[in-house]
């Protein structure tokens, strides 16, 4: 119940349905969630220890995810990522390809619809499929709760019609890289993508708010 809980709050809070500068308490929470305050104090302390929220002793003030967050967070995605597909395309197997080509094959199809938010669900799956497959479990656990913080700005990102679809070749260019085995274009192209990301995700959101 916790975990459902401090999914629940933290997806709320990254897309801005709680605000930054909110306050929120364990009695409301557990009064508007329909469940007792155990849950939520638990989850209230894993939102605290991902900096999400801070304890200022009357409740819980809501941090969210600043541009200066998201930068500081798309900066260490350009450092480790370009790593996570070098290891994937070292360590990659055929079980491995047909994963990512079956998640290439879904990011087409609701590219092709323009679903937004299944495309952006697709488009985090790829990165973390890609950490899982590297076999570098503080790669991946420094990556994947990175890749749930950005959500946000990545729906933002691929809203764009153009950056949508470059986004997908991007995609294609480094499943193809890593099911040759080619570690070194991997990561390289893994690099571009991200900054491309980054340079697009700050741009929207400076336009959008």
């Amino acid at each position: 119940m916790a975990d459902q809980v401090f999914e629940k709050l933290e997806n709320d809070i990254i897309h801005g349905i709680i605000p930054i500068g909110e306050i929120i308490t364990e009695v409301k929470l557990a009064d508007s969630l329909g469940v007792s305050r155990t849950p939520i104090r638990e989850a209230c302390r894993k939102l605290e220890h991902e900096s999400l929220i801070k304890d200022i002793g009357k409740g819980y003030l809501v941090l969210g995810i600043t541009e200066e967050n998201l930068v500081d967070i798309m900066d260490i995605r350009i450092l480790l990522e370009p790593l996570a597909s070098y290891y994937a395309a070292k360590n990659i197997t055929l079980e491995g390809i047909k994963e990512l080509q079956n998640i290439l094959d879904l990011q087409e199809f609701y590219s092709a619809k323009k679903d937004v938010e299944h495309l952006r669900e697709e488009d985090e799956v790829f990165h973390d499929v890609i950490c899982r497959l590297s076999g570098r479990t503080v790669i991946s656990e420094t990556l994947f709760p990175l890749h749930r913080k950005t959500r946000r700005y990545r729906r933002i990102s691929i809203e764009n019609n153009s950056r949508r679809t470059i986004s997908l070749e991007e995609h294609k260019k480094i499943f193809n890289a890593i099911a040759a085995g080619d570690a070194e274009l991997a990561s390289k192209l893994t690099a571009e993508h991200v900054k491309q990301a980054k340079k697009n995700m700050t741009e929207r959101l400076g336009r959008n708010g």
